[in-house]
């Protein structure tokens, strides 16, 4: 058994086919369709969900445990400036070892690699053990409210579980191999209105300034320790994100502050409690406000186990590097997917460019990526 890159070539091909299309969230541009072309000669069944724009597709090859499916995302987000990018961002560009444009490190080029290997993996065992799964979304880098738990739904609705599942977003910080996902804190959102009186700014003892009322009662909660993690995720934090009063006149006192602010909050807090010390903290200075939240994702984790050890080997093997088990960073699909799945992994290239003007990811980490996954389903499916 190798870990050895897996048809180098193809997988650059693969990415580049996938760059190509402009899937800005939550639209697939057909890089779906392109996918499910060739999943369907392997022998894998399609099965569509497509809701509000967005496109979804389940695909699975077999029917006997154990389950072993990749999971990810089309879609990207905007460009920003075309004209600050040294290579049209849909426009795939090989230049300096690299393979730059929207979606190269995330995650157009782990999807790549889930089909080279995929491919090499079916061509030396058609006649595998186990089944194999995709489950691919237009909608982790929108509101994720059509996609990936909209399949989830499905499954549940149907008792379909899933035994092992990678999702192949950028998870390394500083050297290819160095970071496994295996869980994600939680994401809680608050939007405060402080209300005060606006008035007239030479006669402040006529009006009530909102922004001098709450800002006691803000700088506690910054300071705030909300809790200390555990050993496997670090400590909940809390961040104002949007602040925004007044008119925009120079001469009023305006009458309200609106504050938006997030909790990503580790297993040892909950929702609950959050809201609770945050609302104590209000109340005790004495303001007047409407506060409302949205859970925008619940923690996840999966203790170490085959996958997370099978992952770690194929890495080892292929890169050298010992990767480290990290919770940190922002929510991921991984979330809805752990709803239906007994252990769920995230590996990926490196996410040093993600999301940025120039994205790129190295060539040889996709053709190292690749084959990284092949060994992994060969050890899952226990291919000798």
């Amino acid at each position: 058994m190798s870990a050895s890159a897996s048809s180098p070539a193809r997988v650059i091909d693969y990415a580049r086919e996938l760059i190509a299309r402009r899937s800005l969230t939550p639209e697939d541009a057909g890089c779906q369709e392109w996918l499910a072309a060739r999943l369907a000669p392997l022998g894998f069944h399609l099965e569509w969900v497509r809701c509000n724009g967005v496109t979804n597709l389940w695909a699975r090859r077999g029917t006997n445990p154990p389950l072993v499916c990749f999971a990810g995302h089309t879609d990207v987000v905007p460009t920003g400036p075309i004209e600050r990018w040294s290579y049209d961002p849909f426009t795939p560009t090989l230049s300096d070892d690299c393979l730059y444009g929207r979606g190269a490190a995330d995650m157009k080029g782990s999807i790549a690699a889930f089909l080279a290997a995929v491919e090499d993996f079916l061509a030396a065992r058609p006649d595998h053990p186990g089944s194999l799964a995709w489950l691919i979304t237009s909608d982790e880098e929108g509101p994720a409210v059509d996609g990936t738990v909209r399949v989830v739904e499905r499954l549940r609705a149907r008792g379909e579980t899933i035994d092992y599942c990678i999702v192949g977003e950028p998870t390394c910080a500083q050297r290819f191999g160095d970071t496994l996902k295996n869980g994600r804190r939680g994401s809680l959102t608050g939007r405060l209105r402080v209300h005060g009186v606006q008035g007239h700014i030479a006669y402040p003892q006529l009006a009530q300034n909102p922004i001098h009322l709450a800002a006691p009662a803000l700088a506690e909660l910054a300071a705030m320790q909300w809790d200390t993690g555990s050993a496997d995720f670090p400590p909940t934090t809390w961040q104002i994100s949007n602040i925004h009063a007044g008119t925009g006149a120079n001469n009023v006192i305006p009458g309200e502050l609106d504050v938006v602010f997030n909790f990503r909050f580790c297993p040892v807090s909950t929702p609950q409690s959050l809201q609770q010390r945050l609302s104590a903290v209000l109340d005790r200075h004495g303001l007047k406000y409407t506060l409302d939240w949205e859970l925008g994702a619940k923690p996840y984790y999966t203790p170490r186990g085959r996958l997370v050890e099978v992952l770690s080997e194929a890495i080892r093997t292929t890169t050298g590097v010992v990767p480290e088990l990290s919770t940190t960073g922002g929510t991921s699909d991984g979330r809805f997917i752990a709803e239906v799945a007994r252990e769920v992994v995230e590996f990926g290239p490196v996410n040093r460019t993600i999301h940025k003007i120039d994205e790129c990811v190295g060539v040889q980490e996709l053709q190292q990526l690749a084959g990284i996954y092949r060994f992994t389903l060969e050890r899952l499916l226990d291919v000798r």
